[in-house]
């Protein structure tokens, strides 16, 4: 017995199986007020299982390695739900991409075990921050961001020294305490731990296996790598970097800041467009 037709994808119920699937996206964050389901407002979570219902009639809530932010871009986030239907991987691929909106695109999509799960399962992220450096020296001649590069770099004004970012970066390496570097994050308290990130915590302790800045023709690429990451940790360290870029701090005082355990011993918090999650390790 048929249960549901779309125009690329057929549905049986001769035998009901329940099949957990991992699905690894991409995704422009422009358009979308943050990964995680809103009333009223669109959404990457929500337009995914909006998109799934669609295709197969179900209702399911697909889960994300962590949230994003509004503004904030994927290259390779993961997500899972689990499906009563029979679907063949390659049909359900090719459904998600009709189906989903030209923002968000489905790299891959493959049936997992049952206790597999994007955010509990994960071991490790990595991010990159994208800097477009316009800001320029007395005297020297003016510099412009691109419209169309704008919506995915911070534009920053200021006059940044690469190798201070280097010099800064390499000191948050390892395993720290990063709550100086964390925003409060508004759903810790019902859930007693970091679980919009990965794994689970009980404390503020992550560690780092890469950070380092790079340039790339014209911007400077910040790439981090870590056990997991609190909420608005990577935006809040590359605002601190960046004062240290410009000479407001000096860069020996990142290890102090970490050791204050307070919000207010770092600097600001980088814009959200210039985040990409670039990869999730499982």
């Amino acid at each position: 017995m048929i249960l549901h037709v779309s125009s690329t994808v057929t549905c049986f119920t001769a035998e009901i199986i329940m099949q957990t699937w991992k699905t690894i996206l991409t995704y422009d964050g422009t358009p979308f007020h943050g990964w995680q389901i809103q009333p009223e407002l669109t959404t990457v979570q929500g337009t995914l299982a909006s998109a799934i219902h669609h295709i197969t009639g179900e209702s399911v809530l697909p889960q994300g390695s962590g949230r994003t932010d509004t503004g904030v871009h994927a290259l390779g986030q993961v997500a899972t739900f689990t499906l009563d239907c029979a679907i063949p991987a390659e049909n359900l691929h090719r459904a998600l991409n009709h189906a989903l909106p030209q923002s968000i695109r489905v790299l891959a999509t493959e049936a997992v075990a049952s206790d597999f799960h994007a955010r509990h399962s994960a071991i490790g992220k990595s991010y990159e921050y994208r800097i477009y450096p316009s800001g320029i020296e007395k005297g020297q001649p003016g510099k412009i961001c691109s419209p169309m590069l704008a919506p995915y770099v911070w534009d920053c004004p200021l006059v940044l020294n690469l190798a201070l970012l280097q010099e800064a970066a390499h000191h948050v390496l390892g395993t720290h305490d990063f709550t100086s570097f964390a925003a409060a994050d508004p759903d810790r308290t019902t859930r007693h731990a970091a679980a919009a990130e990965l794994p689970v915590h009980a404390t503020n302790v992550r560690t780092l296996s890469c950070s380092c800045w790079q340039q790339s023709d014209s911007l400077y690429i910040y790439r981090v790598t870590g056990s997991g990451f609190l909420h608005h940790m990577v935006r809040n360290l590359v605002g601190t970097f960046v004062d240290v870029a410009c000479g407001r701090i000096a860069a020996d005082t990142i290890p102090s800041i970490l050791e204050a355990q307070d919000r207010s011993a770092a600097g600001p918090t980088a814009p959200a467009r210039g985040l990409f999650l670039v990869k999730v390790d499982y």
